[in-house]
């Protein structure tokens, strides 16, 4: 369910004081541990470091990304592929194998 129109979007208040001290497009990255709050269009230009639980993930802000949360865009989960032994296997063998070449036109 979104945030009432009447309140607006959420932002920290912190962020808000970080964005007022840096310039939009220094190289400084402001760091933030707000997942939950939204891009507004303010923030275009800014590098956040968002927490992912471990680490922090750069983030340049741009035009598309009005609207959607932090969170978004730094993943805490970390993808492991599927498969294991077989496909290990399988992606080894289609490694070894030369790709067909056309012969170049003249």
């Amino acid at each position: 369910m979104p945030r009432g129109l009447k309140k607006g979007p959420y932002v920290h208040p912190s962020i808000l004081k970080h964005m007022g001290r840096t310039s939009p497009n220094s190289k400084v990255v402001i760091k933030i541990w707000s997942r939950a709050s939204v891009i507004t269009p303010e923030m275009i230009g800014y590098a956040f470091g968002v927490h992912n639980g471990k680490n922090f993930i750069e983030i340049k802000v741009m035009e598309d990304m009005v609207g959607h949360h932090f969170g978004e865009f730094a993943p805490t989960r970390k993808f492991v592929r599927h498969g294991g032994k077989m496909q290990r296997d399988l992606e080894q063998k289609t490694a070894a194998t030369p790709a067909v070449t056309a012969p170049a036109k003249k």
